[in-house]
């Protein structure tokens, strides 16, 4: 089934007195949500306790948590040493979301630097075959790890760079940030058929099983001559992109991802809004 739910904490789960990644779970739930999704975006700084203490809540409300690994990941580093740690932050993201009770890891795949784009890429690529190799030396095959598209020109991440990731091994799956797809192109979602031609590329290049379940990350980001520039809310009304095209397009194509609103500080309601609208679709 699809599910829907916020990245982190929202505004009004503070304000209601909460601070507890334990009582998201909760929270979540009493708003009609399914999922959450768990940031190590400034490292994976948790205790074995903290994440089985979070697991036990999460199970018990029925909400599925997934984890965003750190963002200073970068596959493309020409620095081994570099390129190593980024190995661990994501290994170790798995670790925890396992104890976490979660399936899933998002990450940065990288960034362009001052090299050419064809030899950052390539390195990703064979970054990522490494990345694999660990994922199954450390018995973490059953989880799915996401390689996200990213909203800068200067990082490694369009849509056809994702494909090619999770052509690699049916460990990765895509992570398709739509609000960052639409500030990388400039405004380029707008139609259900804007978004069925990405999603179709993706069910052509991986299947439809692989695809059917993916990951989607979506909020309104305002954007530049370079890409994204910061998320926004649903209220804004000048930058997109919209939800209810990609609801249609969802239904249409009968995929049931986990879509996780990134909206800044309004996320709770923000996915609230997105569940309604997919709702008014698949029932149109």
């Amino acid at each position: 089934m699809i599910k829907f739910g916020p990245s982190g904490n929202s505004e009004s789960f503070y304000a209601a007195g909460y601070s507890h990644t334990e009582e998201s779970a909760a929270f979540v739930r009493a708003h009609g949500l399914d999922c959450f999704e768990y940031s190590f975006g400034r490292g994976v700084r948790m205790s074995e306790d903290k994440a089985v203490s979070i697991c036990d809540a999460f199970q018990a409300n029925g909400v599925e948590i997934s984890v965003h690994a750190p963002y200073f990941v970068n596959f493309a580093n020409p620095d081994d040493e570099m390129a190593a740690k980024s190995y661990g932050y994501v290994l170790d993201s798995g670790k925890m979301v396992d104890l976490m009770g979660g399936k899933r890891v998002v990450f940065h795949p990288a960034a362009q630097g001052k090299e050419e784009r064809g030899t950052a890429v390539s390195r990703t690529e064979d970054r990522l075959k490494v990345l694999r190799d660990y994922i199954y030396l450390n018995n973490l095959e059953h989880l799915m790890f996401c390689p996200e598209t990213m909203g800068k020109t200067a990082q490694i991440g369009t849509v056809e760079e994702i494909a090619r990731f999770c052509r690699i091994d049916p460990v990765y799956t895509p992570c398709v940030d739509f609000g960052h797809v639409n500030a990388r192109e400039q405004g380029s979602l707008k139609t259900e058929q804007d978004y069925r031609i990405r999603l179709e590329y993706l069910i052509e290049q991986l299947g439809y099983e692989r695809m059917k379940h993916f990951h989607v990350h979506f909020s309104k980001i305002q954007y530049g001559a370079k890409g994204e520039i910061k998320h926004l809310t649903f209220q804004d009304d000048v930058f997109g992109p919209e939800f209810e095209p990609l609801a249609a397009a969802l239904v249409g194509l009968k995929l049931e991802p986990y879509v996780v609103s990134e909206s800044a500080g309004t996320q709770t309601e923000d996915a609230v809004a997105m569940k309604q609208m997919y709702e008014r679709a698949r029932n149109a």
